[in-house]
């Protein structure tokens, strides 16, 4: 049987819906909307609350026939333009498969958007290395000319400034970013994690109304055990894929959680020591710490790369996203064909939800048929004083219910002298007498209090059955997954988009603004200071007092060598 969440896609789908992948046509619809009480204590405006969304719908639910099992379906591509990309497996060729999470061409397709972060990062972790190694191993030394050198400095401390900024604005935006798309991440997983509550609870609420059913009887009269042992096969069904759903979606649902809080705690820390590292950098340098230096130099080369291997991640995480939201809006315009997105969030199958429609109805049927027979063989009889179900009744006789199903199971009228099940417990109400101690009537009427009560247990359980079970109908055609879908695309797509476009900026600005720093810390720290002029220049005068009887020298210096 095939029901909600494919076991190969599961992780794929929360990760996207949550995106996730995740995974509502009813957001307002919780877990507990559908518990069960106790069967005589169940009345028939507390079901019409329990109905929530549904009952306005209730009517043409019942009677709505679901697709044919054998309709053909066609086949869709989902997101084709926006997926024609490269595809790293085949040779840089374009794919054409469009969305699907299962394909590993598509994957390799989404990894290709991300490419230009990660050849900048190997560009800049060879070339950025290869000048340490020249710096440090061949002696290589920035010379500042000595006429322009006050002017240079003062330069090269402005840059500084303004791109330590710039690495500071980026770490705000990447932790502002991080935390907004970690949280709308959770929200999109709860939403969906409650579509997934809410279909169980159908589920369990059929199941369950089926099971209170086998122990509805009139003075001992009782269902048919046909009917029993076809609840039994059916209820071993919906339990199984009950208890499937929600064990995946609470595997799942933890799986996610527990990836983008690490996600998160990575992201924060990048944000807090990129700061860190750039105004510890920016201090050194400014009081001209050479060999200190070096160590934040080194370290930023080696986070630089890092920064840009995440932005090349997120720019791939983005691309998935919009992916899946352009194929779940392709979807909801054609939920019967065959896509890649069926094996996400499949529809209940039609099989099993037709199976538990009929079996509801007949079960339905069969409840009015053990109050029928009372009614027509005891309530409406006059038996002697001891003969069997004897209890002095006498008056009017009593209306019969009504079968809400013909024997083909179509939705049929009541008769004129016929009670629905809306309003049966209203009017026999009316039949009860007043009873003694030996439980016979003492006053006139059709029915004792003890069997009217379960005379209204069995007509709140056929109100249930007829309430609950059609709400199956909106899994079948998918219109219970075309909502959520649709709410998804409208209500948590384009937040995801917006804060994963602010933490590749943030990521963005924190890798060119860390960049840039590492350069003129080198510039700046290796700044002429001014104890080392003073002395550079006291042996270049002594020098010239020894050289200048026999040689001119030039009256002022061209460099400095730091």
């Amino acid at each position: 049987m095939k029901l909600l969440l494919g076991g190969t896609a599961a992780s794929p789908l929360w990760f996207l819906l949550i995106l996730g992948l995740g995974f509502g046509c009813l957001s307002s619809v919780s877990a507990d909307n559908g518990g069960i009480r106790d069967r005589r204590e169940f009345i028939l405006g507390g079901g019409e609350e329990n109905l929530g969304p549904w009952k306005n719908e209730i009517s043409e639910l019942a009677a709505a026939p679901g697709p044919a099992r054998d309709e053909p379906q066609t086949t869709l591509v989902l997101a084709a333009n926006r997926t024609n990309r490269p595809d790293i497996l085949r040779n840089f060729r374009r794919y054409r498969g469009g969305w699907d999470i299962t394909s590993r061409n598509y994957w390799a397709s989404v990894g290709f958007t991300g490419s230009a972060a990660f050849i900048l990062a190997v560009l800049w972790f060879i070339s950025f290395g290869l000048v340490l190694v020249i710096h440090h191993c061949c002696g290589w030394r920035i010379n500042i000319k000595n006429e322009g050198s006050h002017l240079s400095q003062k330069i090269t401390l402005i840059l500084l400034l303004v791109f330590t900024c710039v690495a500071a604005i980026g770490c705000i935006l990447l932790s502002v970013g991080q935390d907004e798309f970690h949280g709308e991440v959770l929200h999109t997983l709860k939403y969906v994690v409650n579509q997934s509550d809410y279909t169980v609870q159908i589920l369990r609420n059929v199941t369950q109304y089926l099971s209170l059913a086998k122990d509805i009887n009139v003075a001992q009269v009782f269902l048919p055990s046909d009917i029993m042992e076809d609840i039994d096969k059916l209820n071993v069904e919906l339990n199984t894929a009950a208890d499937t759903l929600t064990e995946k979606t609470s595997e799942n649902s933890v799986k996610i959680k527990k990836v983008f809080n690490l996600v998160r705690s990575a992201l924060i820390t990048v944000a807090a020591v990129m700061l860190v590292l750039a105004l510890i950098g920016l201090v050194l340098s400014v009081l001209g710490h050479q060999h200190a230096i070096h160590i934040f130099i080194i370290s930023g080369w080696l986070l630089v790369a890092v920064t840009f291997i995440l932005c090349g991640v997120f720019v791939i995480l983005n691309n998935a996203i919009s992916d899946t939201c352009m194929a779940m809006e392709e979807w909801v315009e054609n939920p019967h064909a065959e896509t890649a997105l069926t094996n996400i969030l499949p529809c209940v199958d039609q099989r099993t939800t037709n199976q538990t429609l009929i079996q509801s109805k007949q079960t339905i049927n069969g409840i009015v048929n053990v109050v029928n027979r009372f009614v027509y063989t005891y309530a409406n009889a006059n038996p002697s004083e001891g003969a069997p179900y004897y209890y002095n009744q006498s008056g009017p006789p009593m209306p019969p219910l009504c079968y809400p199903f013909d024997s083909n199971l179509k939705q049929s009228q009541c008769g004129d002298q016929e009670v629905s099940i809306a309003n049966a417990s209203m009017v026999w109400q009316k039949y009860t007498c007043e009873v003694s101690t030996a439980e016979i009537c003492i006053t006139a009427g059709r029915v004792t209090p003890n069997i009217y009560s379960q005379l209204v247990a069995a007509v709140n359980e056929s109100y249930a059955l007829e309430h609950y079970t059609p709400p199956l109908l909106s899994l079948q055609d998918c219109n219970f997954v075309r909502d959520t879908f649709r709410n998804i695309t409208s209500s948590y797509c384009p937040p995801l988009d917006r804060h994963l476009k602010t933490v590749n900026a943030g990521l963005a600005l924190i890798s060119v603004g860390v960049l840039l720093c590492l350069v003129l810390w080198i510039l700046y720290a290796n700044r002429p200071q001014r104890e080392e002029v003073f002395v550079k220049l006291s042996s270049l005068i002594q020098g010239k007092g020894y050289r200048s009887s026999s040689n001119n020298v030039p009256s002022s210096i061209t460099s400095i060598e730091v």
